[in-house]
């Protein structure tokens, strides 16, 4: 399934609809005033335009996402490596770690992703 594409002001709106969802279409727009300052317009237009691009669902004012935080965040990096560093992701790594402070925990945790990754064919 292809992740629909999801901007920046949209994916601060997902991020309050992700923490709380199932939630009410009120209670997200009482939500979005609170965090992001958005008038209740903004945030009902908001809810209609990533329902038509089937980010979210709007079943009678209960809001449900239908697509999860992992995926889109993945969905970015890839889009990004793809962008960036010609789809290599030995390229992006090589550019994140350049600036990275790693501490030993950091380092273990990782390696137990690669290892797992070997292991088992996935993250």
């Amino acid at each position: 399934m292809e992740i629909p594409k999801i901007h920046e002001s949209e994916y601060r709106f997902c991020l309050i609809l992700w923490e709380r969802e199932p939630i009410s279409a009120a209670d997200l727009a009482r939500l979005c005033l609170e965090r992001l300052g958005w008038k209740r317009t903004t945030t009902y237009t908001v809810i209609q335009r990533l329902g038509q691009r089937g980010v979210l669902k709007n079943d009678h004012g209960l809001v449900t996402a239908l697509v999860s935080r992992e995926d889109v965040q993945a969905s970015e990096i890839d889009e990004m490596v793809e962008k960036k560093f010609g789809g290599s992701l030995p390229a992006f790594v090589a550019a994140f770690t350049r600036r990275q402070d790693w501490s030993e925990q950091d380092l273990d945790q990782v390696q137990q992703m690669i290892d797992r990754i070997r292991k088992e064919g996935k993250p």
